[in-house]
């Protein structure tokens, strides 16, 4: 976003987080500004969410920012998922106009396997099927493995939500309608207000929603809190 700073016009970077309590709900974490998106930034803010209580996290879903992903390992100790969407547009643009369909059924076959165990292994095999015709392909999906295939580790009834960014792109578009109005604030408080607004007013939508997002009976076994319990049946 733009904002006024000593007289000048600057971009700032605003970025969000978004997770989902023991309770199976989401709710909105805290948010940050700064003048880039570098990894000092990213520790740092994610320091002041651990100061702020934030703990147990398991997985962080983001698109391939570098210096998050050292972030998140340095002060979480959280595995990381880089958004599958993202991926498959960067795998895409090696793969040529003619051959996209047929590489990304390809890799599609990886993502429909049963457990990680499978999908690790047939992600291999269609990364050595590609070698050959596209070795920068290969290569590509040699490296990003154990990111894009992280989610396939937690519950299968979790999995639609956690390969992607999707369940925070929805909150984003919603923030950069609001704010494009705007254009320039005059200076990085005014940010704070209108999107700290908004923000509130999308975490207290999430608390009253009758259903949640991830049922208890899922989450619970990821949950560090003892106290979690199930609620009880009636006989």
């Amino acid at each position: 976003m733009k904002a006024r700073c000593d007289g000048r016009i600057v971009a700032v970077a605003v970025i969000v987080a978004v997770g989902v309590n023991g309770d199976g709900r989401r709710e909105v974490l805290g948010m940050a500004i700064g003048a880039s998106e570098a990894e000092t930034y990213w520790t740092g803010f994610l320091r002041t969410l651990a100061r702020r209580g934030l703990r147990g996290v398991k997985l962080v879903v983001s698109d391939a920012h570098q210096g998050l992903k050292v972030a998140v390992a340095k002060v979480l100790n959280a595995s990381w998922q880089r958004c599958r969407i993202h991926f498959m547009r960067n795998v895409l643009a090696h793969a040529g106009k003619q051959g996209r369909r047929v590489v990304s059924a390809f890799i599609g076959t990886a993502f429909a396997q049963n457990d990680a165990d499978t999908a690790r292994a047939q992600w291999r095999q269609v990364a050595d099927q590609l070698r050959q015709r596209v070795k920068k392909l290969a290569e590509f999906m040699d490296e990003a493995e154990t990111d894009v295939l992280a989610y396939m580790s937690f519950p299968a009834a979790h999995r639609p939500k956690l390969h992607s960014t999707n369940p925070i792109e929805r909150l984003n578009g919603e923030i950069k309608r609001r704010t494009q109005v705007v254009g320039i604030f005059p200076n990085e408080e005014a940010i704070t207000r209108l999107v700290g607004a908004i923000l509130l007013e999308q975490n207290d939508e999430w608390a009253v929603q009758r259903a949640r997002y991830m049922t208890l009976e899922t989450i619970a076994p990821l949950s560090e809190d003892l106290i979690l319990k199930l609620p009880a049946v009636a006989a």
